[in-house]
């Protein structure tokens, strides 16, 4: 049974339609995909403002002018960034040198913040896009975007999800222990892996994280959010799949020993993990993309060689055909999230 908030729960999540607040990241609730190599060649990119300090829309000069040989008008492709305009360049810089050239068209990278994104999309100053997948959808709701294709990426695949965690000698063993505990999670408005897939987890379970915790706070970085449980400062947090294994591997922890995942789920799935799996990433085309362009890229997304220097910048394994995000659309409905109601 699918459980609906109320008015009250609405105005703690801050997160109705018409706050004007941006619905998803995941934020770091979802994976900081590992930085690759500068590109030896770049597409088009304007400045906009300083490298690394992201505001609205901005774009990193990165290259020098797009090589003549280039035809058409420059195609703005904006992506989403958890981190920095330079990370997001390293990551998809050659994803977009390797478009640009196969279609012969001079690309334009864009990094998108949480609230420029939908902006940028209202304004049709973009033409294609790629945002986590809550925020991808709360903008196809709005705007009708288009999605083309669903990244893969090594060892998950399309699909990510949530975890619960507390230390590995906590007398937390089901939800339901949860109550009248200390949780913090990434952000009650726009973190999926790191918040909302839990939420709508224990709202399932009867458990309301809002009026049944002793204390709910949000910390945006995930790694303090596993910091804070292992020294005991919080009860239990919340992240997403991958985030207990990254830090174990740039050494930020010793190992996942003393970690424990509550409730999980089993299944297959690379990672243990508490709540359901979601799609990952989307590619989008907006409605005033030219149809045969949204096409050609469709097509050159998920015909990308195995192995391309360009998958590996950005962690990808491939493209694949656009999932069904209905689980996505579900959640939304449910938490009434922006863009619940739109028409």
């Amino acid at each position: 049974m699918v459980v609906l908030l109320g008015s009250n729960k609405i105005r703690k999540l801050e997160i109705c339609l018409g706050m004007g607040l941006v619905c998803v990241s995941v934020l770091t609730a979802c994976t900081q995909a590992n930085v690759g190599p500068e590109p030896t060649t770049n597409p088009q990119i304007s400045e906009e403002s300083t490298a690394g300090n992201i505001t609205d829309g901005d774009v990193l000069d990165n290259s020098s002018k797009a090589t003549d040989t280039l035809s058409g008008s420059v195609v703005r492709f904006g992506v989403l960034t958890n981190d920095s305009a330079v990370s997001v360049h390293n990551r998809y810089g050659p994803l977009l040198d390797y478009i640009s050239e196969t279609l012969d068209r001079p690309f334009e990278l864009v990094a998108l913040t949480q609230e420029s994104q939908f902006t940028h999309v209202a304004e049709a100053n973009l033409d294609f896009i790629a945002s986590n997948p809550l925020a991808s959808v709360q903008i196809q709701r709005l705007y009708k975007t288009n999605f083309l294709a669903t990244l893969e990426r090594p060892n998950t695949g399309s699909q990510f999800s949530g975890l619960i965690i507390t230390t590995d000698d906590s007398n937390i063993e089901t939800p339901s222990d949860l109550k009248d505990k200390k949780v913090a999670c990434v952000n009650f408005q726009t973190a999926a892996g790191g918040c909302l897939f839990q939420i709508y987890y224990l709202l399932q379970n009867d458990i309301d994280p809002f009026q049944d915790f002793a204390e709910f706070i949000e910390n945006p970085s995930q790694d303090n959010i596993v910091f804070s449980v292992l020294n005991r400062t919080i009860d239990a947090g919340f992240i997403r799949t991958g985030q207990l294994e990254k830090m174990a591997r740039v050494d930020l922890i010793e190992n996942t020993d003393e970690i424990k995942i509550l409730a999980p789920k089993n299944d297959d799935f690379f990672f243990t993990h508490t709540t359901d799996l979601y799609p990952e990433w989307p590619i989008a085309s907006l409605t005033t993309t030219d149809p045969e362009l949204a096409e050609s890229v469709r097509a050159l997304l998920l015909s990308i060689p195995d192995n391309h220097p360009a998958l590996k910048a950005a962690n990808l394994s491939s493209f694949l055909p656009s999932e069904n995000y209905e689980s996505i659309h579900d959640l939304i409905e449910t938490l009434k999230l922006r863009s619940w109601d739109a028409q």
